[in-house]
């Protein structure tokens, strides 16, 4: 087994610090989705709020549903940081 450097655990963590953004980034679009959603929504209940309760209903579920890719995200987010850098923080610490 070689011997990793100081530098080699610091590229490492960056590395893991650009992969767990770049997961993040699939947050942005639940967000566009569900205000666009919303948006949408507002416009149906303003033309026929007798509709209202249904309107609500499928809204919620379809924000709950696009925001599933977000939380998705997060959470492989997550698993990069845990699984890879706080090991590597703590052997950096370690020296």
């Amino acid at each position: 087994m070689t011997d990793v450097t100081f530098w080699g655990y610091v590229i490492i963590i960056s590395a893991v610090a650009i992969g767990s953004g770049l997961a993040m980034i699939a947050g942005i679009g639940p967000g566009i989705g569900e205000g666009y959603a919303a948006g949408k929504a507002i416009e149906a209940v303003a033309r026929q709020p007798e509709a209202e309760n249904k309107i609500r209903t499928y809204l919620i579920l379809g924000d709950a549903i696009a925001e599933s890719t977000g939380i998705y995200s997060l959470a492989i987010s997550l698993f990069l940081i845990l699984t890879f850098a706080r090991p590597l923080f703590n052997l950096i610490l370690a020296r």
